[in-house]
């Protein structure tokens, strides 16, 4: 790419990102109280929906955004283009609907009902991809246009692109710390694997004892929305494998359990994947004599009713 001058880059459209910045992150700390108690253990979680767009993927969304019109890759004569399992797409959605920067994402026709219509009502342009190839197919999709027309988009690829995991290198890991600053280990699935990477790097060099355990499906075909089983998905080119002191496996069905569970004794309504974080972080938990437990609560159960229907 040839060396960008400010010439490129729209001042009002970087001044107006930037605005959106206290809409992004600063999610609370949430402690299980009742679900898991244990003498001098306990377990947070970051209730991430609390933000912009209602999950996670905010942080990285944006963080992508906002590099590329400071880069002047992207402005309102371009369309952001990626491939996703809906978090993501909502959060590019939200943002450039705000911003009057248009997006077009490819997502797999199995999404659920309410991604879709959320999508929809922010403007976004869908592509459907094949149910059978999930965000892989997805990303194969998104690749080969951006190919087709690199004058009409920005190729966002947030699998391969470095500000998803700065996003939570500069802000998940501070916040933890800031609000829990003896935390013991820090445990979040992987997709994108953005969370557990960013987070995961800051977190050692601020606290190097901290133990950081990364979890995954427990086989390929699972039912936490957004996550990889690394052995059988196309592998993120930001994902890690060092930064992970261990690695642990949790089941649809476990995830789905921990969300009846966490209605019960919490009453708390999440959604698969953050059911599959508290359940990975209760294994951790369960094992210590000692120590706090940080995991993440990607989002809540507003887009998955038709799940929530068949537990709750």
């Amino acid at each position: 790419m040839p060396f960008l001058t400010t010439e490129h880059i729209d001042e009002d459209l970087l001044e107006s990102v930037r605005r959106l910045s206290s809409q992004i992150g600063h999610t609370p700390l949430y402690r299980i109280t009742k679900l898991f108690t244990k003498p001098n253990v306990t377990i947070y979680a970051k209730q991430e929906w609390k933000q912009l767009s209602g999950s996670v993927k905010a942080r990285a969304g944006y963080n992508i955004f906002k590099s590329a019109i400071e880069k002047g890759q992207l402005n309102r004569g371009k369309i952001l283009l990626d491939a996703t399992s809906g978090n993501t797409g909502i959060a590019y959605a939200a943002v450039g609907h705000s911003l009057q920067v248009p997006v077009t994402l490819c997502l797999p026709e199995n999404a659920s009902r309410e991604r879709k219509e959320i999508l929809q009502s922010l403007g976004a342009n869908i592509i459907y991809t094949s149910r059978f190839e999930g965000t892989d197919g997805a990303q194969a999709a998104a690749k080969e246009l951006a190919l087709a027309h690199p004058d009409k988009y920005f190729y966002a690829d947030q699998y391969k692109n470095d500000n998803n995991w700065k996003a939570h290198y500069h802000t998940t890991a501070l916040e933890i710390v800031k609000d829990l600053p003896d935390v013991t280990h820090f445990v979040a699935g992987l997709g994108t694997s953005g969370t557990f990477v960013g987070t995961g790097r800051r977190l050692k060099e601020l606290t190097p004892a901290i133990h950081l355990t990364s979890l995954q499906p427990d086989n390929p075909l699972h039912g936490m929305e957004g996550w990889k089983h690394m052995e059988t998905a196309v592998v993120p080119t930001i994902y890690d494998i060092t930064v992970a002191d261990a690695n642990a496996e949790v089941g649809t069905e476990e995830a789905y359990e921990m969300i009846k569970a966490a209605w019960k004794y919490e009453n708390l309504l999440l959604s698969p994947s953050a059911a599959a974080n508290l359940a990975g972080a209760i294994k951790v938990a369960e094992k210590l004599e000692a120590g706090n437990v940080v995991t993440v609560f990607p989002d809540n159960a507003d887009k998955y009713s038709e799940v929530i229907k068949k537990l709750i």
